[in-house]
């Protein structure tokens, strides 16, 4: 699957969204990515998880972790396509948390994937929780990287497609200057600096 293919499905399926959006990062962009949109759809989300499956065969783990909530869908179809099993780690106060009776096993070679990577925060978090938990991250994926500088995770970073979207500190946005509403579509809480 190519650029062109990856950008129609977000496209057509309503997850490329364009206006003034309040990151959970703080940060605004003009550009947002709900990929819950596109991965509503059984069929979209099975032929993203089968090629985002195909980009990280090679690494040969034995389990995909999803973080929850927007990357569960796609890390499931990941998963089906490797013929794996799939955990999911979950916000529960301020930190990442393996729960709901999930365990990951010492030496246990894992790929987490996201939906959507800006900064790498929420991953590099995750990565951190599963090196506690003894485990051997051999890649990251995600359907949109929209980081300006790609983010160095310290194992293999795959993604459907790129797209690198501007960002902007809240007392710098152009979009406030010129007072275009605000819109918060994601999940995460807002970090307050």
């Amino acid at each position: 699957m190519d650029d062109r293919s990856v950008l129609m499905m977000l496209e057509s399926s309503g997850a490329l969204l364009k206006g003034h959006f309040e990151l959970s990062s703080g940060l605004h962009s003009e550009q947002y990515f709900q990929c819950a949109l596109l991965l509503q759809s059984p069929k979209l989300a099975a032929c993203a998880g089968s090629f985002l499956a195909d980009r990280i065969k090679s690494t040969e783990p034995s389990c995909v972790v999803g973080l929850a909530l927007g990357a569960i869908p796609l890390a499931h179809e990941v998963a089906r396509a490797l013929g794996i099993r799939m955990v999911f780690v979950e916000r529960k106060g301020d930190r990442m948390q393996l729960r709901r009776g999930f365990k990951i096993e010492s030496k246990e070679r894992v790929v987490v994937v996201e939906d959507v990577v800006t900064t790498g925060g929420s991953v590099q978090e995750t990565m951190h929780l599963l090196r506690v938990l003894g485990a051997e991250i051999v890649g990251v994926a995600c359907l949109v990287d929209r980081s300006t500088i790609p983010p160095e995770f310290a194992s293999p970073f795959f993604s459907l497609i790129r797209i690198p979207t501007q960002t902007f500190d809240p007392k710098d946005c152009p979009l406030c200057k010129a007072k275009v509403p605000i819109n918060k579509p994601g999940s995460k809480p807002i970090v307050k600096g």
